[in-house]
């Protein structure tokens, strides 16, 4: 049975008796589609064209905002992402980096799996020296329902490479804004 049919199933039984109801089943699977659009992404075709560098410092792009939902409860996970890596010979543009938290961010996650997607993601496209990846996110499953916890910030991270040595307290420093 297709997601639209079970749908149309569920809201007929909130209110059987509402016209404009009947169309959420509809807009809801088209939604779906395009919250869950990860999935149908290709890593090597996102980074495009990789650029040769002589660049040897540590690049980070910070504070990349992401809209995601957990695999447990379909909820929306609100956050930030900051990548860096340590280039060893080639760099990609700042977008394709927004681009790769996209990807993984628009897939039903859990947010430890993501961050270790992401990481592994850049090691894959760039072959860098090291990879950090430092995630910060507000899971509504925790602030809207259960335990109703606002503004609670769960954060994760993900170290790779030269990034697992002393250069990570920059990284860290860098990701978190201190």
């Amino acid at each position: 049975m297709e997601i639209e049919t079970h749908l149309e199933a569920v809201v007929r039984k909130i209110d059987p008796n509402n016209g404009e109801i009947n169309r959420t089943a509809k807009r809801v699977a088209e939604s779906f589609g395009e919250f869950f659009s990860g999935y149908n992404v290709d890593i090597l075709k996102i980074a495009g064209a990789l650029y040769d560098s002589s660049m040897e410092d540590l690049i980070i792009l910070k504070d990349i905002h992401f809209e995601s939902h957990c695999e447990h409860h379909l909820a929306p996970i609100v956050g930030t992402a900051s990548v860096g890596y340590l280039p060893n010979g080639k760099i990609i543009g700042a977008s394709k980096l927004a681009r790769i938290v996209d990807c993984f961010a628009h897939r039903l996650q859990l947010q430890e799996r993501m961050t270790i997607e992401i990481g592994e993601a850049l090691e894959l496209v760039l072959s860098p020296k090291g990879v950090g990846v430092y995630v910060e996110a507000e899971h509504f499953c925790i602030s809207h329902r259960g335990v109703r916890k606002q503004g609670a910030q769960f954060v994760t991270r993900y170290f790779s490479g030269e990034l697992k040595g002393p250069v990570r307290q920059e990284f860290l420093t860098t990701a978190q804004g201190k």
